[in-house]
Parts: structure tokens; C-alpha cells; sequence
């Protein structure tokens, strides 16, 4: 069974988060995270810096539907983690 993420939980992260656990809000494994990246079908845009790459969470957020500007404390307890629709 894979991880499920709470909105507060998205949010903790700060603004930016790696590649693995971006795809793991997602629904996708490390592999398959790293293949949409490669495939440029990653659900978010991503950063690449160096040899590394950077997700916003921001645009995470914003596709899960919940509004990145809201503090933590007022995001409703609500799990997400629905896998990407260009997941097969």
C-alpha cells in the first residue's frame, strides 16, 4: 500500500522537495518519478540544478486543488495522493 499525503503534510515540506518524494504524493514509485522527469511527463514542473532536481510545492498543491498561499493550520485534514493521470 502506498503512503498517503495529508494537505498539511504537503505543505510542511516547505517550497521546494526532491524528485522521490514528489512523485510519492503522486501515487509513483522512485523509478517511476524518475522516468516521468525523463519522459518530461511529470505531473509538476520540474528544476534541474547540477546533477539534481527540485520540485515547487507550490504547483503541488495547486494540483491537488488546495490553495498554496493558506497557512498550515488553515488547510481542512484531508488525505490526497492520487496517482498521476500519466501514470499507466
Amino acid at each position: 500500500m502506498r503512503r498517503r499525503w495529508t494537505a498539511n503534510e504537503v505543505r510542511a515540506l516547505g517550497v521546494r522537495t526532491d524528485i522521490e518524494t514528489a512523485g510519492s504524493i503522486f501515487g509513483l514509485s522512485r523509478t517511476q518519478a524518475y522516468e516521468a522527469v525523463k519522459r518530461g511527463v511529470f505531473p509538476v514542473d520540474v528544476i534541474k540544478v547540477g546533477r539534481r532536481y527540485l520540485v515547487p510545492t507550490a504547483p503541488i498543491l495547486r494540483l491537488l486543488g488546495l490553495d498554496p498561499d493558506l497557512p498550515e493550520a488553515a488547510t481542512p485534514h484531508v488525505a490526497h495522493g492520487r496517482s498521476s493521470p500519466h501514470h499507466g
